[in-house]
């Protein structure tokens, strides 16, 4: 091979064969690539050791060291530096010209765009320093005379940066292929070409870590489980047979990228003659395309990569601003840095309460309030009561106003029984705002309509599990409480029209703000069927994120007067704003993160990161209002940070629990109708079954015929895709998920 990739294993520096265009472009394509790049040429030369690594001029050594090589590369890779700038165009031209002459296969530009690298075919008989002379005096260039070590590497450029590829680059030498092109021959060619090829595991397809890729597919295929001693065999062929036809039916790139599990626990003997016969047998099997598991484990991996396109990584969100607004610093600073994250975000339903009768006009001209539904999601016993202590002190002056509200209330309650005929009005100045977990109908709806006739107010709760929200209504169910946050986020009428005289009747605009807490599991059993109906895009989602092995109980702050005395002023701004406010700081943000979802969205090729970052960012822009109100109408570069992280926040814990259900639902949204006989039958088979399996089942019901009409229906209809590499039919996510919407 000519083109080898450099990686670190325990810090000693290795090389491993680059394969394909498609991967060697995918090296120098990425994001990171072409960022570090920037970087490097706007002056940051710490930057430079970050960017990819090519070696062109040897072969690695059977263990994949650098030491060098006995035996020369077919190519030979040249560095043509210190070009003066006018002449850059005139020297690649030259290069251009001379491309058959050289044996060129690669010419880039160098890192600081000063230059070029160069790859051309080795001239037999000449050592090294005499190639690199002959290519210098070829093009009218300047000889590198330090350029004489073989095992030199080349720091790799972006891909706007590649001026010239040849596919031969990527081709095994001449005298080293098989005469006939036989997949037995090149097996053996491969062998005595590389007899140990190193286990990679930073080997990529298309931006993805193979390792991550069969990390996945065990965790669908065999319930997380890897092969062991018993099924190691089958289970390791079916994962070549899947993993084959993205390693280009290449033995020495599946041995790259497929672990040795016969492996002993201690690492040190393998064995490798079974490992690499269950690898040859898997590539022996007919060509068939890309198998539907290994399409199943790519969209579920696209899904979550996508978290990485919030700022965070797969295992940590993004994290938070040094630097926060005061309020912000104040609400947060009594727990540890752990829980700032779930504090910062958990506290607007409650500030959010306090402005009434305002509005924020967001920069597509709509109208919007102060409306804020916090879903903590955390496992059990993390911690997720730290939220409660500041919101309780965010509350105390409308728990202090209810209270003489409920007297009234339940004073008029007393004075008018049900057996009453003629009651007296009830008290149209009567306002509760803090909602208990267990409502009627009747009574929610009047606490609407009070809240609204009473100076546009909002109503909230808090629950500790997100399944008492469920009471808040007479109802007591989970589409209720569905309707009732796509209501309250858009501040749609609610309410209800009795015609009895004792009825609670009336309509008004729904603002209703609530912090509730649930576990990750909870979470996606209370939430699965409104993924995809813009309930969860409404929802400002956090979590906390603590090591497992950290089991000290956390030390809080002191809550008291001087604490109520410092957040006393920013509730007062926002209980005396009124009408509508604008600020185009943030207007000009909002618009600024709306592009940049846009990139992440196709950088990620992820459509549910898409149609969540709409929403996101409306909330994050409205939590940056308030911030604005509550800080006396003034902007801050501290506001903007927290209302940026606060979006990435926000879509991160989304996309890591809802994240791949609505991945998969948006590629359903077009349900064809079923008909009930054929999938009547498909509901007696098993979620994966052979052609025999199908024709026995139909012959068991009494069916005749071979049943070929009814599998292409269900096919078109996306019920069942069969999986050539396996000779097996697939029931589809769209049709085993059809009854749980």
């Amino acid at each position: 091979m000519s083109v080898h990739v450099i990686y670190y294993r325990d810090g000693a520096k290795m090389m491993r064969p680059v394969l394909t265009r498609e991967e060697y472009l995918a090296l120098r394509g990425s994001e990171k690539q072409r960022q570090t790049l920037k970087a490097v040429r706007g002056g940051d030369e710490k930057q430079k050791s970050q960017l990819v690594q090519m070696n062109y001029s040897c072969l690695p050594n059977a263990d994949g060291t650098l030491k060098g090589s006995k035996t020369m590369s077919n190519t030979v890779g040249m560095d043509v530096d210190h070009i003066a700038p006018e002449e850059m165009e005139a020297v690649k031209e030259r290069i251009l010209e001379k491309k058959k002459e050289l044996g060129l296969l690669m010419l880039e530009e160098s890192v600081r765009g000063r230059g070029y690298h160069l790859v051309f075919r080795r001239r037999e008989g000449l050592s090294q320093e005499d190639n690199l002379r002959w290519a210098s005096e070829l093009l009218g260039v300047e000889y590198d005379k330090g350029a004489k070590d073989i095992t030199r590497v080349f720091y790799t450029t972006a891909g706007e940066q590649l001026l010239f590829l040849d596919d031969r680059i990527f081709d095994v030498a001449i005298a080293e292929m098989p005469a006939d092109g036989s997949l037995k021959d090149n097996v053996t060619a491969l062998q005595c070409y590389s007899p140990q090829v190193a286990y990679d595991p930073d080997a990529r397809y298309n931006g993805m870590l193979y390792r991550d890729i069969i990390q996945k597919y065990w965790e669908l295929f065999n319930g997380g489980s890897e092969p062991a001693e018993g099924d190691r065999n089958v289970l390791t062929f079916e994962l070549a047979v899947t993993l084959r036809s993205i390693c280009d039916y290449s033995l020495e790139r599946l041995l790259q990228v497929i672990p040795n599990y016969w492996a002993k626990p201690n690492g040190l003997t393998q064995n490798t003659e079974e490992y690499r016969k269950t690898l040859e047998n898997a590539l022996r099997e007919p060509r068939k395309g890309m198998p539907y598991r290994l399409k199943r484990v790519l969209e579920a991996l696209r899904s979550t990569a996508a978290v990485k396109a919030c700022g965070g990584t797969l295992t940590t969100p993004p994290p938070m601003p040094k630097k926060l607004p005061p309020l912000m610093r104040l609400l947060t600073k009594n727990v540890p840095w752990f829980y700032k994250p779930a504090v910062a975000n958990a506290v607007f339903p409650a500030l959010g309460v306090h402005l009434h009768g305002v509005k924020f006009r967001y920069w597509d001209n709509v109208d919007h309030e102060a409306t804020f539904m916090s879903v903590l999601i955390g496992r059990q016993s993390i911690g997720k009561g730290t939220i409660k202590k500041p919101i309780e002190y965010i509350m105390e002056d409308i728990r202090q106003r209810d209270i003489p509200n409920r007297q009234r209330e339940a004073e008029w309650k007393q004075k008018n029984p049900g057996a009453k005929q003629k009651k007296d009005p009830r008290p149209t100045d009567i306002c509760i705002q803090m909602l208990i977990d267990n409502l009627t109908d009747a009574v929610f709806n009047q606490r609407v309509i009070d809240a609204h006739q009473n100076g546009q107010r909002f109503i909230y709760t808090i629950v500790d599990e997100i399944e008492a929200l469920k009471k808040v209504t007479s109802r007591g169910t989970v589409d209720e409480v569905g309707l009732l946050i796509r209501k309250a986020f858009d501040n749609s009428d609610a309410g209800q029209e009795r015609v009895g005289a004792d009825s609670v009747s009336g309509i008004a605009p729904l603002r209703w703000n609530f912090n509730a807490s649930t576990t990750p599991p909870n979470a996606r059993k209370f939430f699965s069927r409104m993924v995809n109906d813009g309930t969860v895009s409404r929802l400002d989602v956090a979590t906390i994120i603590r090591s497992d092995d950290d089991d000290t109980a956390p030390i809080l702050g002191i809550y008291d007067h001087t604490f109520a005395a410092e957040l006393k002023p920013y509730i007062d701004r926002l209980e005396t704003a009124s009408g509508l406010i604008e600020c185009q700081q943030a207007k000009r943000l909002s618009l600024d993160m709306k592009q940049e979802n846009s990139d992440a969205a196709r950088l990620y090729e992820s459509e549910a990161y898409r149609v969540l970052s709409y929403r996101a960012n409306v909330i994050a822009w409205l939590k940056g209002m308030v911030l604005y109100v509550a800080h006396g109408c003034k902007w801050s570069r501290e506001i903007a940070d927290f209302v940026r992280w606060s979006q990435q926040y926000n879509l991160w814990c989304k996309m890591l629990y809802f994240g791949q259900q609505l991945e998969k639902e948006l590629h359903e949204e077009v349900e064809m109708q079923r008909q009930s006989g054929p999938q009547n039958l498909l509901d007696l088979l098993p979620d994966e079954f052979t052609l025999e399996q199908y024709r026995q089942m139909r012959q068991g019901q009494g069916r005749s015929g071979d049943g070929a009409i009814t599998l292409r229906v269900w096919a078109t209809r996306g019920y069942i895709v069969f999986d050539e590499a396996f000779g097996r039919y697939c029931k589809t996510d769209k049709y085993l998920k059809r009854d749980s919407r």
